[in-house]
């Protein structure tokens, strides 16, 4: 009894550290990486499009990382190749959010039957690979951003509407929303007061989830080449564009590999440590 007791106290007593030591370990290498790609553009020594030098310089005083494969300079490219990325990502979550909140509360809040022909329409988009839908909107607009932001969207959106149907349902089949309606509470008011609010948590862990994957994607895009072409610097383009020379010189494609790698990682991490402690009941 004395040791089970002991045990427990134990537990408590370590446990309100885990939290920040958690943000600190992975919120702030992400935090660090996404104000790098937003505001890096602002302080490139040199223009990320023009040709300086010869093809995989080794670095200088002048060029700290050396030049990629057509003699650009890597830390400008490095600096300047992150917003697109992320502000792809982030503008397809949000998009995707959008759509997964209004068409699942909307699919809870209607009828069973519409509900249940809203998940048949989501479920037959979510079987298309995500990938084949990217390369089918990139390739019927070319060098558009949007429309790889489209692509994300679509490809992530459908477990967004079942994800926030199923917790929607759960709160109008809920004793209090019952309550609600037997007092003459209006549809907008159920949903206003009780079903929103309620919901909060799902969304939040659904769109830190959806992030993760709007990354991956659009990092794959900008390594195939989709988006705004041409030399506009992008981390999964450079990626790709310089691995031939690889053994010339490794910054060119290892430096924004490895923001892509820490970035996805850091968010993927803070994505599963919310959802444990949603699961948990605790933030």
């Amino acid at each position: 009894m004395t040791s089970v007791m002991t045990e427990e106290r134990r537990v408590p007593r370590g446990h309100p550290a885990r939290p920040g030591r958690w943000l600190l370990v992975t919120g702030a290498p992400a935090l660090l990486v996404v104000l790098l790609a937003l505001l890096g553009p602002l302080a490139a020594p040199h223009s990320p499009t023009e040709q300086l030098a010869a093809p995989f310089q080794r670095p200088d005083g002048q060029f700290l990382l050396g030049t990629d494969i057509l003699g650009r300079d890597v830390v400008s490219r490095v600096l300047s190749g992150g917003r697109t990325i992320v502000l792809i990502a982030m503008a397809g979550t949000a998009v995707a959010g959008v759509i997964g909140v209004a068409a699942g509360v909307l699919a809870a809040l209607v009828s069973r039957r519409f509900g249940d022909l809203v998940l048949r329409v989501v479920d037959a988009l979510a079987v298309l690979p995500a990938l084949l839908l990217v390369l089918v909107l990139a390739a019927g607009f070319p060098g558009s951003d949007s429309a790889v932001v489209a692509a994300v969207a679509l490809a992530t959106a459908p477990f967004s509407v079942r994800v926030l149907r199923a917790a929607a349902d759960a709160i109008l089949t809920s004793g209090y929303v019952e309550v609600a309606r037997a007092r003459g509470d209006s549809g907008r008011s159920v949903l206003r007061h009780d079903v929103l609010p309620n919901i909060a948590g799902p969304v939040l862990l659904d769109t830190a989830l959806r992030l993760v994957a709007s990354l991956h994607l659009a990092a794959t895009a900008g390594f195939l080449g989709l988006g705004r072409g041409g030399s506009a610097p992008n981390w999964g383009r450079m990626v790709n564009e310089n691995i031939p020379g690889a053994s010339l010189a490794m910054a060119p494609f290892l430096a924004p590999a490895l923001l892509l790698v820490v970035l996805s990682v850091c968010v993927g991490l803070l994505a599963g440590r919310l959802a444990d402690a949603v699961g948990g009941g605790a933030v």
